[in-house]
């Protein structure tokens, strides 16, 4: 049992103990665990419309465009889906090259 001051979950994969992980900003006040990421995609292609919807069904999208038009996907490694209003190449310049996803 965690004592007080421990929240009692494990780090994620990447991360050391006690660390703070950092934190991307996807757009409009919302931010993602970079650590979490494993991909950022285009949503115009069917595959990812399918992805999408499952996603949807799943109860595992996370709509983060605030009622704008989504210009990226956000995967995780939790098979959480993230939507964005900021492109690609964008929030994967935020990334910066120790945080790429696959990295």
């Amino acid at each position: 049992m965690p004592s007080r001051g421990e929240s009692g979950r494990s780090s994620s994969a990447g991360e050391k103990p006690n660390s703070v992980p950092t934190l991307i900003s996807i757009g409009y006040g919302n931010l993602i665990s970079a650590s979490r990421v494993i991909g950022i995609v285009s949503p115009q292609s069917s595959p990812m419309r399918r992805l999408r919807d499952q996603a949807s069904k799943a109860g595992k999208l996370i709509d983060a465009t605030e009622g704008r038009k989504t210009r990226s996907i956000l995967i995780t490694d939790s098979d959480h889906i993230v939507l964005s209003a900021i492109n690609p190449e964008t929030i994967a310049a935020r990334l910066g090259p120790d945080d790429a996803p696959g990295s």
